[in-house]
């Protein structure tokens, strides 16, 4: 997950079902007679189709934390006149998979089909999007798998130091409630607030979708109008409020009996559209991103042996940016992995990577970009992702110009702003020794 998030802003998950060259992708806006749009990557190689939408709002404008993400394990438990049991059989039986989740930021779905069962996938995500049923039991049974896995999550390290880095350093903001929510709150949620979350934020305002695999323009639009017609066409004004990760320079420990400790950090960071972007993003690679290239698998791993895993990436919201990384260690030895931690991140701020370094993330990050573009979903996901931060339709073809086209002066010059150690905070969760 850690991985994946450091390249969330440009690649999406790859689920390899229907495989699509990148050189073969050509993106075309799709209308439907009702206005609702899609964008569209025909494929016809396979008979797979891929839909992926987002909708805007997510966790962040829930009434109860743990409401979107309740919602999102009950849509396909049940809707129109399918119980859970008929409903799960139907996608079963016709190799349909269909799944929704929500984020901080956006409440996401999607949808992939064998073309023979298109129309009837279609009309099984439109029931589940307009219809959904929560029924008792679905309801109570999701809800004692969330409490299951909250129950875990509490107990995992990795989760736990997460879980307290956010709520110390957006305390106050939606952005410190754990998306999962809590066990008291999941325990509050009754039907009647997960009907009223559907109604209201499932709608047709500020969503987006793409469309990809064995399916033309023309077979789309009548699709987009009965799948996403009867939707609400507004939702309530988002009302979320611009912010930035605080508690710089501040070191929580969370006592536990572990041989070792793990540690979250993180700073302010940069949102999505900031002109800085490309810069920052060369930069991140070369300090924690690049796996065992990176400064910081260098100094704390290579060097000193300290970590087996250590590693930096950046975290676009909405309303705020955060550069947040992670490592775990020794109790022993923590103390010496967040003091090479901040190390790091002020030797890249005053010195700024060498040419070959630059040379190397550049080559890298250019190189293997086509290599995500590897299935309908994940193109699907990509182009959602791309929708939702407006970097245009022609973005594929223009991605890797704005990596090449980045200088070093403007990765010195980015991780001067970004890259002070007084600006970390760390959560630490073990018995580390001295902190």
């Amino acid at each position: 997950m850690r991985r994946l998030i450091a390249f969330v802003f440009a690649l999406p998950l790859a689920v390899l079902w229907g495989a699509l060259p990148a050189q073969a992708v050509t993106v075309e806006r799709v209308v439907s007679p009702g206005g609702v749009e899609a964008w569209l990557v025909q494929d016809h190689s396979n008979p797979i189709i891929s839909l992926s939408l987002a909708m805007r709002g997510g966790a962040a404008v829930e009434a109860k934390p743990g409401l979107a993400h309740m919602v999102s394990g009950l849509l396909d438990e049940g809707a129109g006149p399918y119980d859970s049991q008929t409903f799960q059989g139907k996608l079963e039986d016709l190799a349909i998979e269909l799944s929704f989740e929500t984020g901080k930021d956006n409440f996401r779905g999607n949808l992939k089909t064998l073309s023979d069962n298109r129309d009837t996938a279609f009309d099984l995500f439109r029931l589940a999007l307009t219809q959904p049923r929560f029924d008792k039991e679905p309801v109570e049974r999701v809800r004692n798998q969330i409490l299951t896995s909250l129950a875990r999550e509490l107990q995992n390290p990795d989760a736990l130091a997460a879980r307290t880095w956010y709520k110390l350093a957006f305390a106050g903001h939606p952005y410190g409630v754990p998306v999962r929510g809590e066990p008291d709150t999941v325990k509050s949620i009754a039907t009647a607030d997960l009907k009223s979350y559907a109604k209201t934020w499932l709608s047709r305002e500020g969503m987006v979708l793409a469309v990809v695999g064995d399916i033309t323009p023309e077979q789309l639009k009548p699709l987009l109008d009965r799948t996403f017609g009867a939707l609400p066409a507004r939702h309530p004004a988002i009302a979320v409020t611009e912010t930035a990760p605080r508690g710089a320079g501040q070191i929580e420990v969370i006592s536990r009996d572990n041989p070792q400790s793990v540690a979250v950090f993180g700073a302010p960071g940069l949102k999505r559209n900031d002109p800085d972007w490309y810069a920052a993003y060369v930069m991140n690679y070369v300090l924690g991103g690049g796996g065992f290239s990176s400064w910081l698998t260098e100094e704390v791993r290579e060097k000193r042996g300290l970590a087996y895993s250590v590693y930096s990436y950046l975290t676009p919201l909405d309303h705020a940016g955060v550069i947040s990384g992670g490592v775990a260690t020794q109790n022993a030895r923590t103390g010496d992995s967040i003091r090479l931690i901040k190390e790091q991140f002020g030797r890249m701020a005053s010195e700024g990577p060498s040419e070959k370094e630059l040379a190397d993330a550049k080559t890298y990050l250019t190189g293997s970009f086509a290599l995500q573009l590897d299935s309908t979903a994940s193109i699907a996901g990509l182009l959602v992702a791309v929708q939702l931060d407006d970097l245009g339709i022609d973005y594929l073809d223009r991605r890797n110009g704005y990596i090449e086209a980045v200088t070093m002066d403007q990765v010195k010059a980015v991780a001067a702003r970004l890259l002070a150690p007084a600006n970390l905070a760390f959560v630490v969760v073990g018995k580390p020794e001295g902190l």
